[in-house]
């Protein structure tokens, strides 16, 4: 079982959700990202997606486009990324995800990359803007090292491109509540359930539900066969803490 996989399915034997929270890497400011995260990793958090910020985030709204213009002009980079990461390798309990465009890790090298996430302590990675058809290379180079590639699906994904999916799916399956932009919304919408129900018929992985997540109350509209393994919470986080919030205040809030 990968690693990712395992984190998750720990969780549910505890009879919980894992907590995947997601944090812009040198969000809110280079000085206080990584105790952002050694405080995520303290207080519950079963995986972290660390998100590599990138000048032209077209699936990502207003907070997390925020998050990367912000991080950018404060110098981050995939290579200063990775360079953290090997000054705190054997820190963090919980499993490690980079989350990103394709570009910076093709500009990187995906042979390089590879080698040194593994070496860092990443576990796998998450790649918004990456098709199916265009994905062996780098999920090649993760898998001969033993990161996964994980998979998005969402409520446009058909049946039988999820069964073509699932054929290559590790970790676990990041299911996007919405078609559009991250961001913390009110509700989640009705054809979520829809989603979700196709998604555990095509996949054996654990789902992991993002996109407008904001407070656990949300998966309770869900009926009770088809919540998810895992719940993904981004733009939600970085508005907390950007006003000031800590990372045990948001945390506590989905332990409850």
């Amino acid at each position: 079982m990968h690693p990712l996989e395992e984190k998750i399915r720990r969780a549910a034997v505890q009879g919980r959700a894992a907590l995947i929270p997601f944090v812009t890497a040198g969000f809110p400011t280079t000085a206080t990202f990584w105790k952002v995260l050694e405080e995520l990793d303290a207080n519950g958090a079963d995986i972290i997606e660390i998100g590599v910020p990138f000048s032209d985030p077209v699936a990502d709204g207003p907070m997390v486009e925020e998050a990367s213009r912000r991080a950018l002009e404060q110098g981050v980079s995939l290579r200063r990324i990775m360079d953290g990461l090997r000054e705190r390798r054997g820190r963090f309990s919980a499993c490690l995800v980079l989350m990103g465009y394709y570009n910076p890790f093709l500009q990187y090298g995906l042979e390089r990359f590879a080698a040194e996430a593994a070496a860092v302590g990443v576990s796998g990675c998450i790649v918004p803007d990456l098709p199916l058809e265009e994905s062996a290379p780098l999920r090649h180079a993760l898998d001969t090292r033993g990161l996964a590639l994980i998979t998005l699906v969402g409520p446009n994904t058909a049946p039988d491109r999820m069964t073509e999916y699932a054929a290559v799916s590790q970790g676990y399956v990041y299911v996007v509540s919405v078609l559009g932009i991250t961001g913390a919304r009110q509700g989640l919408p009705p054809q979520v359930s829809d989603t979700l129900r196709r998604a555990r018929q095509a996949f054996t992985t654990p789902l992991a539900l993002g996109f407008g997540l904001r407070e656990p109350s949300q998966l309770a509209e869900l009926p009770a066969d088809i919540r998810p393994d895992a719940v993904v919470f981004g733009s939600a986080l970085l508005r907390h803490l950007d006003t000031g919030g800590s990372p045990a205040e948001f945390l506590k809030v989905w332990k409850e």
